[in-house]
């Protein structure tokens, strides 16, 4: 069985990280777009990042621009207008597909890893938040209208875990 941290990817400045590098951390990962009407949660994301960060959390952003053209930057552009706009500090992918025949790999195994109940394991919205544990095998999902600061508790849990 493949692990979380069997992965890589590529910031987006085209530098590469392996996911074992987060090995016993908490991870939350979420497909993004700059230009989505649920951008506000960047903050929320970043929230979450500065006050849980030395305690085990990586928060890693997967700019996706297949929800409505919602993520047209560049790579670059994109990580410079997160962090004009909204503040963020947290890693961010290069743009990544997270559906269809060009699926990240990463994202291939989050889906299968947490189903999206009656519909299926597809990310339907941008947003769309993966937590996994620091074992890196328990995965969780939530939907992209859920505030990140709403499963703040959850986080918590994981992150008090031997």
């Amino acid at each position: 069985m493949q692990s979380i941290y069997d992965f890589s990817l590529k910031d987006s400045y085209g530098n590469t990280h392996s996911l074992s590098e987060y090995r016993e951390k908490a991870l939350l990962l979420v497909n993004t777009a700059t230009r989505c009407g649920l951008a506000p949660q960047f903050e929320e994301l970043e929230a979450l990042h500065q006050e849980f960060k030395d305690k085990g959390l990586v928060v890693i952003g997967f700019p996706c621009d297949q929800f409505a053209g919602q993520e047209p930057e560049t790579n670059e552009s994109m990580a410079q207008t997160c962090k004009v706009n909204f503040g963020v500090t947290f890693l961010l992918s290069e743009k990544i597909d997270v559906n269809g025949k060009n699926t990240h790999p990463l994202f291939k195994h989050l889906k299968k890893a947490a189903k999206s109940g009656l519909f299926g394991s597809g990310i339907k919205w941008n947003f769309t938040k993966f937590i996994v544990s620091k074992d890196g095998l328990a995965v969780t999902r939530h939907a992209p209208a859920v505030s990140p600061l709403s499963f703040r508790d959850e986080i918590i849990s994981l992150l008090e875990q031997k």
